[in-house]
């Protein structure tokens, strides 16, 4: 009796907790190590006016490893404590093609816009048109989130992603809101504490991105996933 009442020393309130601790610390520094070469080029290139066009592509080495942090965060939602380490790099290996054909292009898109805001006045852009293109930018920011999320949880093909991200920014408005909620979140942590600091709360914005986008995702699965 006694040893059928007797407590695994694992099971214990501070060993789950080091236990998570342990877990989400592992998927934050690898999502963060992912996001060096980003951070390096973002730190390193001028920010004149000239750059603006490439500042966006400064992004693109972190996009799998955002993926991956996005797949390992949901894989811990349906499993019970996967190793952290070995999902990491499953979703890295299933999804860095999908997420680079479906995010490299909106970063070229929003070099392109940044570039003719920076410079509306030698291109003769009046205010109106600026406006039209901020609209765009945010557009096709949200966009971006949405595709990232579906192309990291989902096995679909990226054309089918793509059209999903764009459906579901106007057939799911709360969570369209949410996402900009968190786009706004990441501006004011840049503003505060630079693109280091955004790094070092990568996992948790992509833990808020992952709840935010819930009802998405589970809209789709129930649709699509057989």
């Amino acid at each position: 009796m006694a040893a059928q009442q007797a407590r695994d020393p694992g099971d214990g309130i501070l060993s789950r907790i080091a236990a998570r601790v342990y877990w989400y610390g592992t998927v934050g520094v690898l999502v963060a190590l992912g996001c060096v070469p980003s951070l390096l080029l973002l730190l390193a290139l001028d920010r004149s006016p000239g750059n603006v066009l490439v500042l966006p592509l400064c992004l693109a080495p972190a996009v799998p490893f955002l993926s991956a942090g996005l797949f390992t965060l949901r894989a811990r939602a349906r499993v019970d404590e996967p190793a952290p380490a070995r999902t990491f790099a499953r979703g890295l290996r299933l999804n860095t093609r999908d997420v680079l054909l479906l995010v490299v292009p909106a970063l070229v898109l929003l070099g392109v816009v940044a570039t003719s805001v920076v410079h509306r006045e030698a291109a003769g852009i009046g205010v109106a048109y600026v406006v039209v293109l901020l609209v765009v930018a945010l557009a096709v920011v949200l966009w971006t989130l949405q595709a990232l999320t579906l192309a990291s949880v989902f096995r679909f093909r990226v054309r089918d992603v793509a059209r999903l991200a764009l459906h579901y920014l106007t057939r799911r408005p709360g969570a369209t809101v949410g996402l900009l909620a968190l786009v706004v979140v990441a501006g004011g942590v840049v503003a505060v504490a630079g693109e280091v600091g955004l790094v070092v709360l990568a996992v948790a914005w992509l833990w808020f991105l992952l709840r935010v986008d819930a009802p998405v995702l589970a809209d789709v699965e129930d649709r699509y996933v057989a």
